[in-house]
């Protein structure tokens, strides 16, 4: 960590140029989970992820960036399915704490997460301030699946997804996805490529032309809170 800047509660955020190579996008360790910075950070191409064995918060930008384009996502022929099917009921901003919980719990049997109570109230926060937006898929009364995510302008940047019925999360996902672009929002930070993503259609962005393209969208007009789904956004799929 000695070959990156430590932030103190005020020190800025230092070039994304500087980022490290390996690991890839470590930027900065330290700083805080407030508000402003964290919009701050969002701004600049960079979100924190901690490691779950250190203490201070890690702030990343890698180069390149998983991104998806609305226009591009790809739905396989079980999924639309299941999306016709109407098995979740699909909602947003109604359950932010109980999606973040969920995102939270350990996947694994180290039992580990970067989720811990300081990340969850900071975007509890957010999203309190219109900027954090949960997408729930519900089994009757049961909290099936979903994401959450942070908006700037009309910019979306996805943080965790979890499921704990099978394409909950990828329904979730669907949904959200068809919604921003309704709503003018037509690039989503998927931050890291997973193959999840990329079957979905995401592709990666060098890192400058990402920001660059953050850089016009973060001052758009904000699509204005609490977020809910258009009445015939079912009859899309």
């Amino acid at each position: 960590m000695s070959m990156v800047p430590w932030l103190d509660a005020g020190d800025p955020f230092p070039p994304v140029e500087q980022a490290l190579v390996e690991p890839n996008g470590l930027l900065a360790v330290g700083g805080d989970l407030s508000p402003g910075r964290l919009l701050d950070a969002y701004r600049r191409g960079i979100f924190p992820w901690p490691d779950e064995d250190l203490e201070p918060m890690l702030w990343w930008s890698p180069d390149p960036r998983l991104v998806l384009v609305p226009g591009e996502l790809r739905v396989s022929r079980s999924l639309r399915k299941r999306l016709r099917a109407g098995t979740f009921r699909v909602s947003l901003d109604e359950a932010p704490g109980a999606v973040l919980d969920a995102c939270a719990a350990p996947r694994d049997a180290e039992g580990g997460t970067w989720i811990t109570p300081a990340v969850r109230e900071a975007y509890l926060a957010l999203h309190a301030r219109g900027h954090m937006h949960s997408v729930e898929a519900w089994m009757g009364d049961r909290l099936a699946g979903g994401l959450y995510g942070v908006a700037i302008g009309r910019m979306f940047y996805g943080e965790s997804m979890f499921a704990r019925e099978t394409d909950a999360s990828k329904v979730a996902f669907v949904w959200l996805v068809r919604q921003l672009a309704r709503w003018g929002v037509d690039l989503i930070d998927c931050q890291a490529r997973t193959a999840h993503l990329v079957s979905l259609g995401a592709h990666e962005m060098p890192r400058e032309a990402f920001l660059a393209a953050v850089a016009l969208r973060v001052n758009q007009p904000p699509v204005p809170s609490p977020w809910r789904f258009e009445a015939d956004l079912a009859e899309t799929f």
